[in-house]
């Protein structure tokens, strides 16, 4: 998750002292790091475009890096070569998810159905998301589910409900690694919306 660390360990529990270790990033394979134990070089670099200025640490002993402060920039593929004798090489794949927003319940004054006098109309929004799955739950039922795979982008999914319903319901917004849960107030946001009007007709018998 944006702004946690994580650490790629090599396998070995120590590296050897004529060890020579890169670290590569992306897919141009940019080196961020370098170990030459012998010779005392234990560098880190910020990439070509600086994204990693200040983030990375690399451990002496195991040659493991950590990248702190990740954000969604820093996903990708790292590389590690360790060259003795013969060329190791290994790939770790890292993804990295923002922070979840929580999931805003409101009346949908704009559905048709939104004016019955049985029923109310809701509508649970999220604004600036990617890679996520939204969804109603009654209880700990499933009702429906809007998922994304895009960047930065708005869902909405609506609900209706009947005024005096008496069950539970929450909308939740997930990734693989996390979730937001707002549950629903039924007597709170089933109001009359603003601007409803009301036709009183007369009938005259004569």
């Amino acid at each position: 998750m944006e702004g946690d660390s994580v650490t790629l360990n090599i396998d070995d529990t120590q590296i050897r002292e004529d060890d020579y270790i890169l670290w590569k990033f992306g897919a141009e394979k940019s080196i961020i790091a370098q170990i030459r134990r012998d010779f005392g070089v234990f560098n880190t670099f910020n990439g070509p475009d600086e994204r990693f200025r200040d983030r990375l640490k690399l451990d002496k002993q195991t040659g493991s890096l950590t990248i702190t402060n990740i954000t969604t920039q820093h996903a990708g593929d790292y590389k590690l070569e360790i060259h003795r004798a013969k060329l190791s090489s290994k790939t770790f794949s890292v993804s990295v998810y923002a922070r979840l927003p929580v999931p805003n319940i409101t009346r949908d004054c704009s559905s048709s159905s939104s004016s019955s006098q049985q029923n109310c109309s809701l509508l649970c929004s999220v604004v600036n998301v990617g890679h996520v799955t939204l969804s109603w739950y009654k209880g700990n039922s499933l009702l429906s589910s809007i998922s994304v795979s895009d960047l930065s982008i708005s869902l909405s999914l609506p609900l209706e409900v009947e005024y005096q319903d008496k069950n539970s319901y929450s909308c939740v917004l997930n990734n693989p690694i996390s979730n937001q849960t707002t549950h629903l107030n039924i007597t709170q946001l089933c109001q009359p919306c603003a601007g409803s009007k009301y036709i009183l007709q007369i009938y005259l018998l004569i």
